[in-house]
């Protein structure tokens, strides 16, 4: 049953990343740019969502990092995107997003949760997400190839974060069951697409979305 709770009237953004450690992000990518140029644009989408999420205006940006937030690059990152670190705490993606999301609820906001692999998602499609929280106990937007890319919450919905196969293309169906089981209000936004593999880095390229190099 949908909570009658009321919802909160802000929203925080969590910018989930990993430490762009050649040889351990975007390893898919890894035999078209080399361990390094995979870790390089691993780190300049990181950085491009991060600036994403500040533009959109919709409340505080904090950075969520893997393994942890004393990789120099999260530090630097902080200093320019004026973003707090906050380490990643869970055994799985799942954990990990429902640990961000209960220490939103707990400061009283909702949370509008990103990666860094979606050049595609712009601020007016976080603030949508921010508002359609106003009204709806989650807020998705799914990737074409069967994830999603946002996910936002205004309560707490456990069922969404257990035993579902990150990574796989059933996670959005997957996703779409528990709000159905759980009773939770949602609304689903347009999918967009994200860049894991050697076409999506074409896609990237032939868009005009490819973030610039790191000076």
């Amino acid at each position: 049953m949908t909570s009658s709770a009321p919802r909160p009237e802000r929203a925080r953004i969590a910018v989930f990343g990993k430490a762009p450690v050649a040889g351990a992000v975007k390893t898919r990518l890894i035999p078209l740019l080399g361990a390094d140029g995979a870790a390089g644009l691993h780190a300049r989408l990181l950085r491009h969502a991060l600036a994403t999420a500040r533009e959109s205006s919709v409340g505080p940006v904090d950075l969520w990092c893997a393994p942890d937030p004393r990789n120099d690059f999260f530090a630097r990152c902080a200093l320019e995107f004026g973003v707090a670190l906050e380490p990643q705490e869970g055994a799985d993606l799942g954990e990990r997003m429902r640990h961000a999301a209960l220490a939103a609820f707990a400061r009283g906001v909702a949370i509008v949760i990103i990666g860094a692999d979606c050049p595609a998602l712009a601020p007016a499609h976080l603030r949508e997400a921010a508002a359609a929280l106003a009204s709806n106990d989650a807020v998705l937007i799914p990737a074409e190839d069967g994830g999603y890319v946002l996910i936002g919450l205004s309560r707490d919905v456990p069922s969404l974060f257990e035993g579902i196969s990150w990574g796989e293309a059933t996670v959005m169906a997957h996703t779409r069951a528990r709000l159905a089981a759980s009773g939770a209000s949602a609304r689903e936004l347009p999918a967009l697409w994200d860049v894991d593999r050697p076409e999506d880095y074409a896609r990237l390229a032939r868009e005009g979305l490819l973030p610039a190099v790191l000076s």
